[in-house]
């Protein structure tokens, strides 16, 4: 399949129907920033220093168009890494969205430009631009290690990274889900219940 392929399928099937099939699902606290952001596209890592988003700037310079930015800002989240400036550069360049372990400022401008940013946090106070940081490696972002080539998917429910050896694996498993899913929700319309379809034991409920 092409990028462009897997971009569509990925997004279609949403992060947790990946997030349960084999993806491995980022930490809560890494939330949209603004309602209906939607994002899917390999991931291109990203390591600042503390307060400090150099690298950021350097990614957006660098990254490959269809990128979608994976950033660990250290142990300073607290800190405007992101806002309109560099919104407006990332598409420029093709860049897809950014998810980041820390703070974004210009939420207002970000939603209007529709581009997707998935963080922690809005914070304004803005970040040095000086020190040493990494970028196409890796990142821990959300608690998860994330490789640079690694698929991202990110939309309401938060964002799930699928591996760059499981792709195909994952879109099977994610697949089957869905179809199984939906096959529930036909059900459940009939009238069956949840405890029937999912053979739950009631046993150690107590009625009153």
């Amino acid at each position: 399949m092409t990028d462009e392929e897997y971009a569509g399928a990925f997004a279609e099937l949403g992060a947790a129907t990946l997030g349960e099939s084999g993806g491995r699902p980022i930490a809560p606290r890494v939330r949209p920033v603004w309602r209906g952001a939607r994002v899917s596209g390999r991931a291109f890592a990203v390591e600042c220093a503390p307060a400090d988003n150099l690298a950021v700037h350097v990614a957006v310079a660098e990254a490959p168009a269809g990128s979608v930015l994976v950033v660990d800002v250290g142990d300073e989240p607290a800190r405007g890494y992101w806002g309109e400036v560099l919104t407006t550069a990332a598409e420029a360049r093709g860049i897809k969205g950014l998810v980041i372990d820390g703070g974004v400022r210009d939420v207002d401008e970000l939603e209007a430009h529709g581009f997707p940013v998935f963080s922690v946090m809005v914070a304004l106070r803005g970040a040095t631009k000086s020190s040493p940081g990494r970028i196409g490696g890796s990142a821990r972002v959300g608690d998860v290690e994330v490789e640079t080539g690694d698929w991202v998917v990110g939309d309401t429910d938060g964002v799930t990274v699928v591996a760059r050896d499981q792709l195909d694996a994952v879109l099977v498993a994610g697949r089957a889900r869905a179809d199984k899913e939906q096959g529930f929700v036909q059900a459940l319309q009939a009238g069956r219940t949840t405890l029937e379809l999912l053979g739950l034991d009631d046993s150690p409920i107590k009625r009153a």
